[in-house]
């Protein structure tokens, strides 16, 4: 399972968070095609262009658990402060990414950050 990560700043639009989706699987040769879900911290389920783009890739959007996500951060390879004291985690994309892809996941690498969006991709541990 592939997962990619959202984090964005409050009231993005879907063009940048499809954007950013779009710039973190080029960096990794990868196709939204490989991709099984978004997903995203609670502190986001209400922004629309998350939702928006979910349903633009026809994947769906999974809400990370505020518990699975703070179990997931110390996977995390980038810091944000403004992240960590609203989210409770270092870094909402890296952290929802691997909270969702499930245990033993990875990050394939670093957040990409486009603009007001940043971007994480995950892999199961189950995955090659």
């Amino acid at each position: 399972m592939m997962v990619a990560g959202i984090g964005s700043r409050k009231g993005v639009s879907v063009e940048e968070v499809l954007a950013a989706i779009e710039t973190a699987l080029e960096a990794h040769g990868l196709a939204t095609s490989a991709l099984s879900a978004l997903a995203t911290a609670p502190l986001k389920k209400d922004e629309a262009a998350i939702s928006a783009a979910g349903r633009a890739l026809n994947l769906p959007v999974v809400i990370a658990d505020d518990r699975v996500l703070r179990l997931a951060s110390p996977g995390a390879r980038s810091r944000c402060d403004l992240s960590q004291s609203r989210a409770g985690t270092p870094s909402v994309s890296e952290a929802s990414a691997l909270a969702v892809a499930g245990a033993g996941a990875r990050l394939l690498g670093p957040r990409t950050v486009l603009g007001p969006v940043t971007c994480a991709i995950a892999i199961s541990g189950d995955a090659p």
